[in-house]
């Protein structure tokens, strides 16, 4: 690999005209950090009492005619009376969105390697904000599931699109902290949910709030430029030029060499006779490419089902919703740490293993436990469930390094679909009914990650390639 960076050679590895531009992206992208993550408010499981031949039982079934506790909330399962046998419309309404995220991964994969970066960002970013607030109009359940759906196609491509493009504008020394900012930023929007919960009584409301506030996305088009690599492996290499000259001048950077230096990078992919974007289809035409993408995959698979495994094998907290939720999210604090200090000193592919084993051998632990050890079984679950996230977080950083940028997010998109493949398995290991096995599984997996990742190279400290035939050289 080469050892100079484009963007760190131009421009340097992070100024203040790109620190602004990553803010902006990272609080742009806020609906989608609050829709992963508001089902629990917007389709619980409800309780209620019938008020039919059965007077004032709570929760029984069959209920002709149920009064909700919407003293939490009023949400979209009391409105639409999703219990007793409608109740598997809930877990439809909450499944919608992972097939979303699924779609939305491959399509905006496809849409910004092939028509660009900027494009598929904004283009996410507002369909999102227009899909989240059309729900919270709807007036029949199946409308519901369309826009729950439509939202997850706009989440699965925010998360995708907005990542590659922070990626793309900073340079190799500070890539290590793009997961942290990114995992922040859910975080703290974790912690925010459950306050802006607490003052409103109506999932439409909530969905609104969680939305509306983050129009001025559309402004974006005035303000983020298109992503100077991707403009070269498009041949287009003028307004690459023009890009990096105005993110120089920004920071009071020289600018007369720019345009040599575009120059040297595109003649590098004319001389490998490099078509200048990518396919899924290019993913697996060589073999190091092949070999990256099957692995990636499964390691993507494995982080998503331990990760979401394990969040429902430890149950939700007893007690207070809003207090439970905030809990949940300042949990995951000690690990982002941790994430950020791997991915600044160790190299990529190390640290992904040690977080995988620690996953793995968290949930060994499980197993010699003895009963009436609650504290001692919830310390292990923590472990367990930071060392998860973790692996899944350095995942995103490792999968966009090792591959080009004809076709990065490409390689993204098609892994996120793995990772819900793997989202989508979960429930089913948790509720196979013997421990053992269940936990045996989640060992296995994540142990299996962890040497996979053994065949994957190490990228810290790396220039980002633009070609399939630099990642096979």
């Amino acid at each position: 690999m080469a050892s100079e960076d484009l963007i760190d050679v131009v421009i340097g590895k992070l100024g203040w005209y790109q620190a602004l531009l990553l803010f902006l992206l990272i609080f742009g992208r806020s609906p989608t950090e609050f829709q992963l993550v508001n089902v629990v408010f917007i389709l619980p499981n409800p309780e209620y009492i019938c008020q039919g031949e059965e007077k004032n039982v709570t929760n029984l079934c069959p209920c002709e005619d149920p009064v909700f506790d919407t003293s939490i909330m009023s949400s979209v399962s009391s409105e639409f009376d999703l219990i007793c046998e409608r109740k598997h419309l809930a877990s439809l309404g909450q499944s919608m969105l992972q097939v979303g995220i699924l779609f939305g991964s491959v399509l905006y994969g496809y849409i910004s390697d092939r028509f660009g970066r900027k494009t598929s960002c904004l283009l996410s970013l507002t369909t999102e904000i227009i899909f989240v607030a059309l729900s919270a109009a709807v007036t029949e359940f199946w409308m519901f599931a369309i826009c729950r759906f439509l939202i997850g196609a706009s989440v699965g491509g925010t998360m995708l699109c907005t990542y590659v493009m922070v990626i793309e504008l900073t340079g190799t020394s500070f890539r290590p902290l793009i997961p942290g900012l990114a995992e922040a930023a859910f975080v703290i929007c974790y912690m925010a949910l459950p306050v802006i919960a607490y003052f409103l009584s109506n999932w439409k409301h909530l969905q609104l709030a969680t939305s509306l506030p983050w129009l001025f996305v559309a402004a974006y088009y005035f303000v983020i430029p298109e992503s100077p690599r991707w403009l070269i492996t498009m041949g287009r290499k003028k307004e690459a030029t023009a890009v990096l000259i105005n993110m120089a001048k920004r920071q009071n950077k020289p600018t007369e060499n720019i345009e040599a230096i575009v120059d040297k990078k595109y003649e590098e992919l004319l001389q490998k006779e490099e078509k200048q974007y990518g396919t899924y289809i290019d993913l697996f035409r060589t073999p190091k490419m092949r070999t990256y993408t099957l692995i990636t995959n499964f390691v993507w698979m494995c982080c998503s089902l331990t990760y979401f495994g394990v969040n429902q094998y430890i149950g939700r907290l007893q007690g207070n919703i809003y207090l439970n939720v905030l809990l949940s999210a300042t949990s995951l604090i000690p690990g982002l740490v941790l994430v950020v200090i791997a991915s600044r000193y160790l190299n990529r592919r190390l640290s992904m293993i040690i977080s995988c084993c620690v996953t793995a051998i968290s949930f060994l632990v499980f197993l010699i436990i003895p009963e009436g050890k609650p504290n001692v079984l919830l310390t292990f679950a923590i472990i367990g469930l930071m060392g998860a996230h973790a692996s899944f977080v350095q995942a995103y950083l490792h999968t966009s390094e090792i591959f080009p940028t004809v076709v990065r997010n490409s390689a993204l998109g098609l892994a996120s679909v793995f990772a819900r493949f793997g989202g989508f398995i979960a429930p089913f290991v948790v509720n196979v009914g013997i421990e053992w096995i269940t936990i045996g599984i989640f060992s296995f997996l994540a142990f299996s990650a962890g040497v996979l990742c053994f065949f994957l190279p190490n990228t810290k400290d790396k220039e980002l390639l633009n070609s399939i035939s630099q990642v096979e050289q």
